[in-house]
C-alpha cells in the first residue's frame, strides 16, 4: 500500500481579468475517445479464466484506460482541486485503489488491518502526482486479478462478512460489488476532471 504523500494544495479561485473585454483563456480540451477500439468486454474472453470471473476483470481494465485517458494533461491544481466542493480527481482515484484492497480483502475471508484503515483515512490527502496514482492503482489490480484468477467458480456462493459488523455477503456478492463500485467511481472521475478543466 503506498505511503501517504502530502504537498499539492487545492487551486485558489482564480482572479478575474482586469479588463472585461480582454480574450478569456480557452478551458482545456478534453481527451479525444478512439470509437474504434471495443471496451473490453467486447474483445472476447480471457484465456483461463472463467466467465463468471472475468466481468471484475473487464471493469478493472476498463477503469485503467478511462483514467488514463481522462485525467491526461492535468496539472497537479487540477489533480487535487475541489471545483464546487466535489470530491477531487485524485481523491476518486486514490480512493478506488483503497476501496478495492479492503473489498479484495474480505474477498479471501480475511478482516482489514491497521494500514488499510490508516490509508482510509488520508485518501483524501493531497499531494500525489497523477502518475503515482494510476500506478498504485494499476498494482492494486494486479495483485486482485491474481486474486480473481485464482478464484473456484465452484465456490460463488460461499459466505464472506464486511466490515467490523461482519455483514453478510457471499463471494459473487463482493465481486459485483468490486466491478460496479470501480466503475461508478471511474465516472465521478471523470465528471471532476470535466469540472477542474473547466475551472
Amino acid at each position: 500500500m503506498p505511503d501517504n504523500p502530502s504537498g499539492a494544495n487545492p487551486p485558489a479561485s482564480r482572479a478575474p481579468s482586469a479588463n472585461p473585454a480582454a480574450p478569456q483563456p480557452e478551458a482545456q480540451a478534453e481527451p479525444r475517445i478512439e470509437p474504434s477500439i471495443p471496451e473490453p468486454w467486447m474483445r472476447g474472453p480471457l484465456p483461463g479464466v472463467d466467465p463468471l470471473l472475468a466481468p471484475l476483470l473487464y471493469s478493472f481494465q476498463q477503469a485503467r484506460e478511462d483514467l488514463a485517458r481522462w485525467t491526461h494533461g492535468l496539472t497537479p491544481e487540477q489533480l487535487w482541486g475541489e471545483p464546487h466542493g466535489f470530491g477531487s480527481v485524485g481523491f476518486h482515484l486514490r480512493h478506488i485503489a483503497g476501496s478495492t484492497d479492503r473489498l479484495i480483502t474480505y474477498l479471501r475471508g480475511e478482516q482489514l488491518g491497521d494500514a488499510q484503515l490508516a490509508f482510509l483515512k488520508s485518501e483524501h490527502t493531497p499531494g500525489a502526482s497523477r502518475e503515482e496514482l494510476l500506478a498504485a492503482l494499476d498494482r492494486v489490480f494486479a495483485e486482485s486479478e491474481a486474486v480473481v484468477r485464482a478464484l473456484d467458480p465452484a465456490k460463488l456462493a460461499e459466505p464472506r462478512f464486511v466490515g467490523r459488523k461482519h455483514l453478510p455477503s457471499t463471494v459473487i456478492g463482493l465481486l459485483t460489488h468490486i466491478a460496479e463500485h470501480t466503475q461508478r467511481h471511474v465516472g465521478q472521475t471523470i465528471s471532476a476532471a470535466k469540472w477542474a478543466r473547466a475551472a
